[in-house]
């Protein structure tokens, strides 16, 4: 276990590395608790610095010998890593170290799951297999050999030479130590090709354990259409002779761009229609792309220091959005990431876990894979190509590609390709990487005379360590409707550079109904003084497919607060909306299902504690139950409509359109159940044949609470498939009722198909308890409790899971003063807990310091 106390690590303090690295040559001899390392490294002074201390970081490893140029040498070792005394002039470096993956349960570095040998090295796992500069600005190829009785050997780069018990891998391209990757075991392969553009034949291969081979096609199918979209939007071509992903059980994150050995946790890769949902498709189809685009901005071009990881993640997810809006529905998708955004990155930035896109400190870099850096740091290429146009966008990352093809780039290297190729000024649009906080857009309006003119200031709250934020540019889309509901001004958008500023809009033969940040322009959040009169308006008419969606969200969101402060109806101008919009067969299936959400519970609970108030979790609960309940009596004749109209009668495919109308049938089912308690959910969980229809039936069912016979069936049938079973354990506590689900979530930790030890499994439980507010903030505190206890219990086995599964507790000031002493006392015994992790201390730290 690492201090868990160590020293901030600051951004400033950065310089580079006193050697560089012309090869490594590692020798891997496996054994379960005694895997020897063998490292060949040829280093060299670095002459853009003077400082030549020689530090290798290493962590629990056992030095068996080390020399210099052949020579034996002792080095001063600490459990952060080695020092020595080296040559100024280039030498070579070698040592042999034993490690022991079978007790690795930490999943990082070398560890086994399911008798696989497999390794996770980023952000700093390769420090846990031998001793080496473990930075992302050390590059240099990889010549690899793995000796073991494994029927596969991989690791990154191309083949070479194989025999009994061996396997050679070289890896041409310098990549940092993060980017490395082994895996070995009884694996089968699902094969494929791909040719690109050039005619270079690719061979591709999706390794899965024995058994799941059935469970690849679609998996392979999207890796070829992510190589043939790069390939055509970005210019970017594939550049090596093999692609392999594997496909691992115990995984802490969804997968890992490896160069040309993508690792994937099970569940972002395997499906077929029996086992895995629409909504897994294309999680899988998202994730499959994401890690293949990083093979360019991540891999080609890496970042020069953790502090830059917003650098080849946020670009990443954009690219991964993109490709999705091709493959899918671009309004849809939209959507989807903007819900995302709000109830994760959102509350992220406005508690005590709020950071820049591009943190100034950290004490654990693990702590910082967040949806700041990735979801906001996604948005924000997003706005910067908003702001340029789309040619330029795509110059600008030609430049970039071509300049720092090979590099370790910073922001600030970003930012100069868009600098150079359209020669803006970009200081002031740098502001969003640097400073925290989602900003407030304050608006108001004046109409005269046929000129309308709308006033904006902007203004971002204080965070942890940043009191005053300046003004940061903000791109805002914005359309003009007319009284009628046609479009007077087309999508038009406004640059918005000080704290205050008007735009004016002359020639107008009414007072126009304003449409703003469409698309959602910019990760702020709007206050204007509106009602519901027009979000009903703008709910019928806007043509922004984003605005429209927003408008009903916040109709129903004004109802439901409404409910909360004066115990108000449910609101009947929403019923009528809905239930007009939802009717309409011209629109989009998946759009009206995502216009049939309503507002979370967290949202809700966060417009209260904006406003000042203290929300209540069981009563926002309570309120969002009765606005379902009036709206299934709102659309008794249209849900059974919508129900058997949108029934798929085609062979299962987890295309756009099918997914779409399942989606809508699923959601007037979970309408139609309150009215007829569940028959039709009953009847689709029997005659279901795929995952989709079944779970979304047995959801329906739960929900109920008739469906406790049904669960014990879905488990009867589905108990062999580990991916199916997490999805047991998860939906029944997510529809658990609040006064129920901790104690369902603790007999279920207790269940013999639990273990603590795989991080889906986890999550499947305590991550669900999470995702039921008002279960987890039940004014007994059990929820409480019960995650501190298994949060001290997985800390020592696997800090990076717990620290994050411990952000569930990040909201807790907004709650009365009961709620908030029984989280405060849970956090105290959490930081006070023996041997705590340095991961765990410093979030759980940081949460209870505000």
């Amino acid at each position: 276990m690492r201090d868990a106390a160590p020293q901030t690590i600051h951004l400033t303090d950065y310089s580079p590395f006193g050697y560089r690295i012309d090869k490594v040559a590692l020798t891997f001899r496996l054994a379960p608790h005694a895997t020897r390392v063998i490292s060949h490294i040829e280093f060299r002074p670095n002459p853009d610095t003077a400082d030549r201390r020689f530090f290798l970081h290493g962590e629990g490893l056992r030095l068996i010998s080390a020399m210099i140029d052949g020579q034996p040498v002792t080095p001063e070792i600490t459990p952060e890593g080695l020092t020595c005394t080296v040559p100024d002039a280039p030498f070579v470096w070698q040592a042999e170290v034993e490690i022991d993956p079978a007790a690795n349960t930490a999943l990082e570095g070398l560890y086994m799951s399911s008798g696989m040998y497999c390794t996770q090295c980023e952000a700093e796992g390769f420090r846990k297999i031998t001793y080496y500069p473990d930075r992302p600005d050390v590059m240099a190829p990889f010549d690899v050999r793995i000796e073991g009785d494994a029927k596969v050997l991989l690791s990154n780069g191309n083949p070479g030479a194989t025999g009994p018990g061996f396997a050679e891998w070289h890896d041409p391209w310098p990549k940092p130590a993060y980017l490395f990757a082994l895996v070995a075991g009884d694996l089968v392969a699902h094969p494929g090709e791909f040719t690109t553009r050039s005619g270079r034949k690719v061979a591709l291969n999706i390794w899965v354990r024995p058994g799941d081979e059935g469970k690849c096609a679609f998996a392979l199918e999207s890796l070829k259409k992510a190589m043939a979209w790069d390939e055509q939007v970005y210019g970017r071509e594939y550049d090596l002779d093999i692609f392999n992903i594997v496909a691992v059980d115990d995984f802490n994150m969804g997968a890992m761009e490896n160069k040309g050995l993508n690792i994937f946790n099970s569940a972002a890769v395997l499906a077929s229609p029996e086992t895995a949902t629409d909504a897994n498709f294309e999680r899988i189809e998202s994730i499959i792309a994401h890690e293949y685009f990083h093979n360019w901005t991540g891999n080609r071009i890496t970042c020069r220091d953790w502090f830059q990881l917003c650098l080849k993640e946020g670009l990443t997810v954009f690219r991964d959005a993109q490709f999705t809006a091709d493959m899918r529905s671009a309004a849809v998708k939209r959507i989807a990431d903007v819900i995302t955004l709000r109830a994760r990155q959102f509350r992220e930035d406005a508690g005590p876990l709020a950071h820049p896109v591009r943190p100034a400190s950290f004490v654990e870099i693990n702590n910082f894979y967040t949806a700041t850096v990735y979801e906001k740091g996604a948005e924000l290429i997003g706005m910067l190509k908003t702001l340029v146009g789309d040619e330029d966008y795509y110059r600008a990352l030609d430049l970039y590609f071509t300049r720092h093809d090979g590099d370790a780039a910073t922001v600030e290297d970003w930012l100069k390709v868009f600098e150079d190729t359209t020669g803006r000024d970009l200081s002031q649009f740098k502001r969003w990487y640097t400073d925290a906080g989602t900003p407030r857009l304050t608006v108001t309006e004046d109409w005269k005379d046929g000129r309308y003119t709308l006033h904006f200031e902007q203004k971002t709250p204080p965070t942890p360590g940043q009191d005053e934020k300046p003004p940061r540019v903000i791109p805002i889309a914005v359309g003009l409707l007319g009284p009628n509901g046609d479009e007077v001004v087309e999508t038009t958008v406004l640059e918005m550079t000080e704290a205050r500023q008007s735009f004016t809009f002359d020639g107008l033969g009414a007072r126009p109904v304003p449409s703003i940040l469409r698309g959602f322009s910019a990760p702020v959040i709007v206050e204007r003084e509106t009602d519901d009169a027009e979000r009903a308006f703008l709910l019928a008419h806007d043509t922004d497919p984003f605005n429209r969606w927003e408008a009903g969200r916040a109709l129903a969101r004004s109802g439901l607060l409404a409910t909360l402060r004066k115990g108000a109806a449910p609101d009947q101008r929403y019923l009528d909306a809905i239930t007009r919009l939802t009717g309409d067969e011209t629109l989009d299936p998946a759009f009206r299902a995502l216009a049939l959400g309503l507002p979370g519970e967290d949202e809700l609970a966060h417009a209260l504690h904006e406003a000042g108030e203290t929300p209540d979790p069981q009563a926002i609960w309570e309120a969002l139950e009765g606005l379902r309940d009036a709206r299934a009596e709102a659309m008794k004749t249209l849900a059974p409509t919508l129900f058997a109209r949108h029934q798929v009668t085609a062979s299962y495919s987890p295309d756009a359109e099918q997914s779409g109308s399942r989606a809508l049938a699923n959601a007037a089912l979970a309408i139609l159940t309150r009215l007829d308690g569940g028959a039709a959910a009953a009847d689709q969980f029997a005659s279901a044949d795929n995952m989709t229809l079944q779970l979304s039936a047995l959801s329906c069912l739960l929900r109920a609470g008739t469906g406790d016979e049904a669960a014990q069936a879905f488990y009867d049938q589905w108990r062999g498939d580990r991916l199916v079973l997490d999805k047991w354990f998860t939906l029944q506590i997510v529809n658990a009722r609040p006064d129920e689900a901790a104690a369902l979530t603790e007999a279920l930790t207790v269940h013999p198909d639990f273990t603590m030890k795989n991080p889906n499994r986890f999550r499947a439980a305590l991550g669900a308890l999470a995702a039921n507010p008002a279960g987890f903030h039940h004014a007994s505190g059990k929820g409480y409790a019960l995650l501190a206890d298994w949060l001290i219990r997985l800390d020592p086995l696997n800090p990076q899971t717990a620290a994050r599964m411990c952000t569930t507790f990040e909201t807790w000031r907004r709650y009365d003063k009961g709620r908030q002493n029984l989280i405060a006392a849970q956090l105290d015994r959490i930081l006070a807990t023996p041997g705590l992790s340095r991961d765990m201390t410093e979030i759980a730290g940081r949460i209870r310091a505000v």
